[in-house]
């Protein structure tokens, strides 16, 4: 695009929104929510408040859902076990806190789940 093309687009864009500006100013809604915050700012101001103490007070449930936890929600998640597996065809032994550990995974897709978990050795906290 040239560069007075884009001179000419951007012009017709602001008589547009020049268009729309005039319109909404000459609507009454707009006119009364600019009344409206204007009293609602100097009732503010006369008082000492903030828009956040306005909320506040007028919607408290509000306030509450703006605090964040400080601790994440996986601080008071207890810790899984440590399950210890011996398959004692092999010897070989797997630690695991979860049940998707690949080794783990292999052996139950070759001996079965209630066969490998026959050969639970033990479970540490």
């Amino acid at each position: 695009m040239s560069l007075l093309n884009e001179y000419i687009q951007k012009e017709q864009q602001l008589k547009q929104l020049q268009e729309d500006l005039q319109r909404l100013e000459g609507d009454q809604r707009l006119k009364s929510e600019l009344e409206f915050k204007a009293k609602l700012e100097a009732l503010m101001n006369e008082f000492g408040k903030r828009a956040a103490d306005v909320i506040a007070l007028l919607d408290p449930a509000n306030d509450q859902r703006s605090i964040k936890p400080t601790v994440s929600s996986n601080a008071n998640r207890r810790k899984r076990r440590l399950k210890i597996y011996k398959n004692p065809h092999t010897g070989e032994v797997i630690e695991t806190r979860g049940g998707n550990h690949k080794g783990l995974r292999s052996w139950k897709d070759e001996h079965g789940d209630e066969a490998v978990e026959s050969w639970l050795e033990s479970m540490e906290d």
